[in-house]
């Protein structure tokens, strides 16, 4: 019945503070659409931006800041996000380790966002 994710949303408390590290630290592309809805897009998926509080509509029943846990696919060596990481100051918090994502083995590091959503970069192997 389904076949893949489109989008999904994050609620923020700081929208420019999710924005640099969604854009500048994870090299997604800045969307604005809509009425200036903001949404980080990187290959055929978007993370749409909410901000705590001025949610649009309609929205989870308790969308609430530092809540998700996502994983990541790179699209390039785990060795080289990590050399970016460092580069650019942020912190990974485990890894690299070794994990199972949804089409076998990965191997991931873990960091958080802004909002201590715990991010998971991970490489296929």
């Amino acid at each position: 019945m389904l076949d893949h994710l489109d989008h999904l949303v994050l609620t923020a408390t700081d929208a420019d503070a999710t924005t640099h590290f969604y854009v500048e630290v994870l090299g997604m592309r800045l969307e604005t659409f809509g009425n200036g809805r903001k949404a980080f897009c990187f290959g055929n998926q978007k993370i749409n931006l909410h901000v705590r509080g001025q949610e649009f509509e309609p929205k989870a029943h308790l969308p609430v800041p530092g809540a998700l846990d996502l994983c990541f696919i790179a699209s390039q060596p785990l060795d080289e996000v990590v050399a970016h990481l460092q580069r650019v100051g942020w912190p990974i918090i485990e890894g690299p380790v070794m994990r199972t994502g949804a089409t076998g083995p990965i191997r991931s590091v873990y960091l958080r966002d802004p909002d201590l959503n715990l991010i998971e970069i991970s490489e296929l192997v």
